[in-house]
């Protein structure tokens, strides 16, 4: 029992701790914040589905994307250079996209709520996928996977500590986008700008060590 609760406690701290830093919302506020244009409803309703769509993204990863990536004969070096590849681009066009200047003045205006299927649209591309649950963190989700035990007997235990380590994260998701106008709010305008740049910036950043850790694994092996 204490080996099986070990083991659960263990997967539980080790899942957000690996995926939080990847996912960071806090760098997708801001754009989260210019998605719903300061609309409280639409940004509690965009939270929650932006949530359970991480959710699943990941618990299929971690579950079913290394038998994914065998079938198709790929390696998570050659996801890590794809990924990071697809976060650089995006952290690249965000960093030169001149309409983040008028997220604070499309906040102060609250914006006409959108359809249930332009919501839904909205919540998975872009705001789920790629911003949040991205390349990289995806690739991180598979190789948790990768490394469940053999014997059937502690995959219980660990598969119930996933689940738990994955609620954890989707549940900081919904908390940070859920309450990102207040958040931002208190920075002001300036401080509002300075982040968006910043998390642009850092998206681009995470980007290039996501490629150049695929690439040094790549060149290692061969």
């Amino acid at each position: 029992m204490a080996e099986l609760l070990k083991a659960f406690f263990t997967v539980a701290v080790l899942v957000p701790a690996t995926l939080l830093p990847i996912i960071n919302p806090f760098v997708g506020a801001p754009v989260f914040l210019s998605v719903t244009g300061g609309n409280d409803d639409l940004a509690r309703d965009m939270a929650r589905r932006v949530a359970i769509n991480c959710f699943f993204l990941l618990a299929g990863s971690i579950l079913i994307g290394g038998y994914v990536l065998e079938f198709f004969g790929l390696s998570i070096p050659i996801v890590r250079v794809a990924g990071g590849i697809v976060v650089a681009v995006t952290g690249w066009r965000l960093l030169n996209d001149g309409r983040q200047d008028d997220v604070q003045r499309s906040v102060a205006i609250s914006a006409e709520r959108p359809s249930d299927a332009e919501i839904a649209q909205r919540s998975f591309m872009p705001m789920s996928f790629p911003l949040t649950v991205g390349p990289g963190s995806i690739a991180a989700a598979i190789t948790l996977g990768a490394k469940r035990p053999e014997p059937s007997a502690s995959w219980t235990p660990v598969a119930a500590g996933a689940f738990a380590g994955l609620i954890i994260v989707t549940l900081a998701v919904y908390l940070t986008y859920r309450y990102s106008a207040p958040l931002l709010n208190k920075l002001g305008t300036t401080g509002t700008m300075v982040l968006l740049r910043l998390a642009a910036f850092l998206l681009l950043c995470i980007g290039i060590d996501i490629l150049w850790s695929g690439l040094a694994e790549l060149l290692h092996l061969r």
